[in-house]
């Protein structure tokens, strides 16, 4: 019997924990080479938040690489999820949101094309932009696990708005279709 490391070579176990640990060790380097195992290709090192903010700002997550959202190829068929927020706590939705999209949290995450929080005078609004519209179910089972994600409180209520409704009536939030 020869120690390696502390370990004896020919405990099974033990080569298990010693391939486990060649398994770390790699994952660690192809970390530090630039490689992660997010789906998407984001990496957040770290969250500056930003409170006073000037209003008719808007930030976006554009995960598929979308140009604009509405008229993009990729996403003309989609729609929208729209929740109105109060200025004191968008912040910290938008966060817990970009968070949730990066890490792959959400339901029907290939079906999300990304994220939008509209900052206003009276309000601040978030939008999670999907690709198919028509996909009721993929549709509501978002909104659930946006609202389970986010833990919503019951007074906020989220409106879904097709992307060519906004095209027709020439209104990103207003006109929405579903309430939920």
């Amino acid at each position: 019997m020869e120690l390696v490391s502390g370990k004896k070579e020919n405990d099974a176990s033990n080569n298990t924990q010693t391939s486990s640990d060649e398994d770390r060790e790699r994952l660690i380097l192809d970390l530090k080479a630039g490689l992660h195992p997010l789906r998407n290709k984001y990496v957040f090192w770290y969250t500056r938040r930003t409170p006073g903010v000037k209003t008719q700002t808007s930030y976006e997550d554009n995960i598929k690489k979308i140009v604009d959202f509405s008229t993009d190829s990729a996403n003309c068929n989609g729609g929208k999820w729209i929740i109105r927020l109060k200025k004191a706590v968008s912040g910290r939705f938008w966060e817990d949101l970009v968070l949730a999209l990066v890490g792959d949290q959400l339901d029907y995450g290939d079906n999300i094309c990304g994220a939008v929080l509209s900052i206003r005078f009276n309000e601040d609004i978030l939008s999670v932009w999907n690709r198919n519209a028509s996909d009721h179910q993929a549709v509501m089972a978002l909104r659930d696990s946006i609202k389970r994600h986010l833990k919503l409180p019951h007074s906020y209520v989220m409106e879904y708005k097709p992307h060519d409704a906004s095209l027709r009536d020439n209104s990103s939030y207003r006109n929405t279709w579903l309430r939920g």
